[in-house]
């Protein structure tokens, strides 16, 4: 089975994860991006236990496109210090793992 990662996120804002999928898949950092609904999440944060309401985003990429996916990411999350988790994994279907190679060549 051929690998394809996954790379998670999460935004304070729909309209910033719409934004992020976007950008990624237009620029071939990513085959697809997928826009979780409201989670609530708890976290320490300044030394202070924080609750807000997060909007997740799951990005479907190659494994030579992760480091530039992750960049791209990092400089325009609104997060000083953003969540970006990556997770390699087999596909199960190797017609799917074609096509996230085929479609995040720039």
């Amino acid at each position: 089975m051929e690998q394809i990662c996954v790379v998670t996120t999460v935004v304070d804002a729909r309209s910033v994860a719409d934004v992020l999928a976007a950008t990624a898949v237009a620029g071939r950092l990513a085959a697809c991006a997928q826009v979780g609904g409201q989670v609530d999440s708890t976290y320490w944060w300044q030394s202070a236990m924080e609750t807000s309401v997060e909007w997740s985003v799951q990005f479907k990429t190659a494994p030579d496109r992760v480091d530039a996916l992750v960049d791209q990411i990092r400089a325009s999350h609104p997060y000083e210090v953003p969540e970006i988790l990556v997770s390699r994994v087999a596909s199960g279907n190797p017609d799917y793992s074609t096509w996230v190679h085929e479609q995040t060549r720039p």
